[in-house]
C-alpha cells in the first residue's frame, strides 16, 4: 500500500512519492533525527511476503552499500519498522538523463561530459564485482550541480548468479515478450528482475549468463542516444525491439552526424557487438577511450583516423603450397619474417604474429578478420618450393572493400629470398602509403620505402641454407618442450655455424638458451651464460636490434636482477621498436616488477592493442590488477577463451576470484590449473583462506615434496600468505640461493604483503637491488 505524506516510519516523516523503482516505491523524506532529507526505497508488501524476493531486497541492500563512488548514489542504512522494510539513502535532485536526450543529439563535448562520469561509476561497481543489468537514462541522474548519480541498483546482481530467462516456463511469473507488451516496461519475473527491454544485451534477452559487459551494452545505447537524440534499436512492442537487438546492426552515427569524430561510432560499435567477446572486456577501457577523446578536443588536436585510415596491416600466414607437409616451416617462416621487417618501420602498424597467425588455416573472410584485428588491409600469400626453387604469391588486400591494392608472383632460386623478401616489404609499404595516406606514388617514395625497408631488415643473414634452418629451429622452439628446444639450439648453432653474422640468428639462439634455463632444462648458471654470450654476440654484429636489447633486458631482469641495466635495455628496445608485441609485454613485467604499476598496465594494454588475439598478452594484463579485480578477472578470461590450456592462467584466476568471495568459483578454476606446481600453490592459497586448514597444509606439503627445486619462490608466497612468516623468509632464501626467477616480481606481489613490516624484508628487497 502507497504511504501517504506525513506518515512516519520511526525517526523518518514521509513528505512525498517520487516514483517507482525496480524494487520498490520510492519517496522523499525527512530524518527527523539528523535534520536532513533523505530518499526511502519501500519493498512492497507482495515482495515482503516471499523469501526468494526478500533476500534479494537484502542483497541490493548489500551491493548498493560496498559502491562508495561520487558517481553511485550513497546507501545510508537498512530498516524495518512497523513492519515495513525499506532502504534510505542519498536524495538525489535533479533530472534524469532522458530529459537532457535532445532529437539530433547533443554537443560532443556534453556528450563526454556527462558519459564519462557515467562510465567511472560502471568501473567503479564492475570492480566491486557487482554489475547493474537495468542500464538506461532513467537510471541515471544529474544533480542541480551537474553531477551525475548512477540510481537503483536493485536490478544489480552479484557477478556469477544467473537469472532464469523472462519467458521461461518455468517461471510462472514472467511476462511474455508478445506484440501487446509496452517496449519500455521493465521486465521481471518472480524469480529475478530482467531489465528493460530497449537496453538489454542479447544476452540478457537470450537468457544466457550476463556480466560486466551486459552493462557496457547499454552503455553503448545511452551513448548513441546522446550522439543521434534516438534509440539504435526500436520498434512498437518489446518483441520488435528484441529482436532488433538480436538481428540489426544500427544505422552508423557517422550517417546520423557528420560533425562527430570517427572514434564515438568506434567506440560506440564496439559496446553494442553483439557477442560479448568482440566488446570492450571492462568498462574502463571504455572510461580511457572517451578521456582520450575529451584530451584532443580540450586540445584542438586532429581527431585520430579510423581504421581504414591509417596504414595498418595484419599479415596472415603464408599457405604452404610445397609437395611436402613438413615445408610448412618455410611458409610460415617468410610470413613472419615479412611481418616482423613490416613492424619496425615507422608509420605502420602492424599486428603480432599470434593474432595474425590465429588464421592459419581457417576460412574468415578478409572482412571479418579485418574487424577482428582492426586493420585496414591485409596480406595473405602463398609458397611453392621444389628443389632449390621457389614460387611465392602475395596479394595486399583492403579490408573496407576487399579490393586488390596490389599483388605480385616470384619465381626465383632459394638464394634470392632475401631479394623477394625486400621487394615485398617494400611494395607493401608503399602501396600503404599511398592507398592510405595519400602519399604520392612517385620516385621519391619508391626510394623512402626501399630505405625504411633496409633499416627495418637490420640484423638478417646472407646464407639462404642458414636461414632455412633459422626458419625451422624458429618453428620448433615456439613449441616449448625440452625435446623440441633442445633441437632448436642445435639447428641455431649450425645455421651460425654457416653464417657467423647473422645478428637475429645469435638473438633466437639466447632465446632458446634462455627458455631451456628458465624451465629447468638445462641448468641455470649453464643457459644463462649461453643466453648471454649469444645477445652479446648479436648486439656487437647489430647494435641497434630491437630483439636483442628486449632479450638482454630479460636476460637482466629475471637471472641478474640487475634493475638499471634492464630498463636501459627495455628503453632502447622500445625506441626501436615500440610496436613490437613482445617487447611491449616484456616491458610491462619489468615495469610491475619495480612497482610502477599504472605504467605496466598501458604497457600490457598496449600489447593487446598490437596483439589482440594473443592469450599471453591478456595474462599479463590480469597479473597487474591494483585493486581492479573486474578487469584482472576478464582479462583472464580472454586468455582462457584464446588459449585454452595455458599455464598459470586458471591459478591466478582462482585468487582473484577468492578476492571477490566467489570461493565456489575460486577452487573450480584451480582444479583445473594444468601446472601442477602452480595447481598446489593457488589450492594452499585458497584452502587457507576459506579457513580450511587441513587442505592448506596437504597442498602446501605436496608442493614442498614435489617442486622444493623448482618453484622454492611460490613456496615461500605459500606461506606469506598463510601469515607465517620465518617459514616465508626462510624459502625467500632459499629461491635467493638459487636464483630463481620468480623473485624478480616480489616487491609487486600481493601474497607477501603480510610480510612488509618485517626488518627482514628491507634486507631482502635490499639484496634484491628494489629497495
Amino acid at each position: 500500500m502507497p504511504l501517504d505524506a506525513k506518515t512516519r516510519l520511526g525517526t523518518y516523516e514521509i513528505l512525498g512519492r517520487l516514483g517507482a523503482g525496480g524494487m520498490g516505491e520510492v519517496y522523499r523524506a525527512k530524518d527527523t533525527r539528523l535534520g536532513r532529507e533523505v530518499a526511502i526505497k519501500v519493498l512492497p508488501e507482495a515482495v515482503a511476503s516471499s523469501p526468494e524476493r526478500l533476500a534479494r531486497f537484502e542483497r541490493e541492500a548489500r551491493t548498493v552499500a560496498g559502491l562508495n563512488h561520487p558517481n553511485i548514489v550513497t546507501l545510508f542504512s537498512v530498516e524495518d519498522e512497523a513492519a515495513v522494510r525499506f532502504l534510505t539513502m542519498e536524495l538525489v535532485e535533479g533530472q534524469t538523463l532522458s530529459n537532457l536526450l535532445t532529437p539530433g543529439g547533443l554537443p560532443l563535448a556534453r556528450i563526454l561530459e556527462l558519459s564519462i562520469p557515467l562510465t567511472d561509476a560502471l568501473v567503479a561497481a564492475h570492480e566491486r564485482g557487482v554489475i547493474h543489468r537495468d542500464l538506461k537514462p532513467g537510471n541515471v541522474m544529474v544533480t542541480r550541480e551537474g553531477r551525475m548519480k548512477v540510481l537503483d541498483f536493485g536490478l544489480a546482481k552479484m557477478m556469477g548468479e544467473e537469472a532464469p530467462h523472462p519467458s521461461d516456463p518455468s517461471d510462472p511469473g514472467a511476462p511474455s515478450m508478445t506484440a501487446g507488451a509496452t517496449a519500455d516496461a521493465p521486465i521481471s519475473g518472480a524469480g529475478q528482475v530482467v531489465g528493460t527491454v530497449p537496453y538489454m544485451a542479447p544476452e540478457q534477452i537470450r537468457g544466457e549468463a550476463t556480466d560486466a559487459r551486459s552493462d557496457l551494452f547499454a552503455l553503448g545505447i545511452i551513448l548513441y542516444e546522446l550522439a543521434t537524440g534516438r534509440r539504435p534499436f526500436t520498434g512498437e512492442s518489446s518483441a520488435d525491439v528484441s529482436s532488433s537487438i538480436l538481428r540489426d546492426t544500427p544505422e552508423s552515427i557517422a550517417r546520423v552526424r557528420t560533425d562527430l569524430p570517427g572514434d564515438l561510432e568506434r567506440i560506440v560499435s564496439r559496446c553494442l557487438q553483439k557477442n560479448p567477446r568482440e566488446r570492450y572486456q571492462t568498462a574502463l577501457d571504455v572510461s580511457n577511450e572517451l578521456r582520450a577523446m575529451r584530451r584532443v578536443l580540450e586540445r584542438g588536436e586532429p581527431e585520430k583516423p579510423a581504421p581504414d585510415k591509417v596504414a595498418s596491416i595484419a599479415v596472415l600466414p603464408f599457405v604452404n603450397r610445397s609437395a611436402s607437409a613438413d615445408d610448412e616451416y618455410f611458409s610460415d617462416g617468410l610470413a613472419d619474417e615479412l611481418l616482423n621487417v613490416l613492424a619496425k618501420i615507422r608509420g605502420l602498424r602492424v599486428v603480432a604474429r599470434t593474432s595474425s597467425f590465429q588464421f592459419k588455416g581457417k576460412s574468415d573472410d578478409i572482412a571479418t578478420i579485418g574487424q577482428k584485428l582492426n586493420v585496414a588491409t591485409v596480406l595473405e600469400g602463398s609458397v611453392r618450393k621444389a628443389g632449390n626453387r621457389i614460387r611465392v604469391s602475395v596479394q595486399l588486400v583492403k579490408v573496407s572493400d576487399s579490393s586488390h591494392l596490389w599483388s605480385d608472383t616470384y619465381d626465383r632460386m632459394l638464394e634470392d629470398i632475401f631479394a623477394v623478401q625486400d621487394d615485398i616489404a617494400r611494395s607493401v609499404v608503399k602501396e600503404l602509403r599511398t592507398a592510405l595516406l595519400g602519399e604520392e606514388a612517385d620516385s621519391d617514395a619508391s626510394g623512402a620505402a626501399k630505405a625504411d625497408v633496409a633499416r627495418a631488415a637490420r640484423g638478417r643473414g646472407t646464407d639462404p641454407e642458414a636461414h632455412r634452418l633459422y626458419l625451422l629451429a624458429r618453428h620448433l622452439i615456439d613449441r616449448l618442450t625440452r625435446e623440441d628446444t633442445a633441437k632448436a639450439v642445435a639447428y641455431f648453432e649450425e645455421a651460425l655455424a654457416l653464417d657467423p653474422a647473422f645478428a637475429l640468428g645469435w638473438v633466437e639462439l639466447s632465446r632458446a638458451n634462455s627458455k631451456g634455463a628458465g624451465f629447468g632444462w638445462i641448468p641455470q648458471a649453464e643457459g644463462w651464460a649461453r643466453a648471454r654470450e649469444a645477445v652479446e654476440r648479436a648486439l656487437s654484429l647489430e647494435p641497434d636490434l630491437a630483439e636483442g636489447h628486449a632479450q638482454m633486458a630479460g636476460i637482466r631482469m629475471y637471472y641478474d636482477w640487475d634493475w638499471r641495466g634492464a630498463e636501459t635495455s627495455m628503453r632502447r628496445a622500445l625506441e626501436l621498436a615500440r610496436g613490437n608485441a613482445s617487447v611491449l609485454r616484456i616491458a610491462a613485467v619489468l615495469a610491475g616488477n619495480l612497482g610502477h604499476v599504472e605504467e605496466a598496465i598501458r604497457l600490457c594494454r598496449q600489447a593487446v592493442e598490437q596483439d589482440p588475439l594473443s592469450a599471453a598478452s591478456y595474462h599479463n594484463l590480469g597479473l597487474h590488477p591494483s585493486g581492479r579485480l573486474a578487469e584482472a578477472e576478464a582479462a583472464y578470461r580472454k586468455a582462457l577463451e584464446l588459449a585454452p590450456q595455458m599455464t598459470a592462467t586458471r591459478a591466478y584466476l582462482s585468487l582473484i576470484l577468492m578476492a571477490q568471495g566467489r570461493d565456489d568459483e575460486a577452487m573450480a578454476e584451480a582444479q583445473r590449473e594444468p601446472e601442477e606446481a602452480l595447481r598446489l600453490w593457488a589450492l594452499a592459497i585458497l584452502n587457507h583462506g576459506m579457513n580450511h586448514r587441513a587442505a592448506s597444509d596437504a597442498a602446501l606439503q605436496e608442493l614442498i615434496a614435489k617442486c622444493a627445486d623448482e618453484a622454492p619462490y611460490q613456496i615461500a608466497e605459500v606461506y606469506a600468505a598463510r601469515g607465517e612468516g620465518n617459514e616465508a623468509f626462510e624459502w625467500l632464501e632459499r629461491a635467493y640461493a638459487q636464483r630463481d626467477g620468480g623473485l624478480s616480481e616480489m616487491k609487486s606481489s600481493p601474497r607477501l604483503r603480510s610480510l612488509h613490516g618485517d626488518p627482514r624484508w628491507g634486507q631482502m628487497l635490499h639484496k634484491m637491488g628494489l629497495e
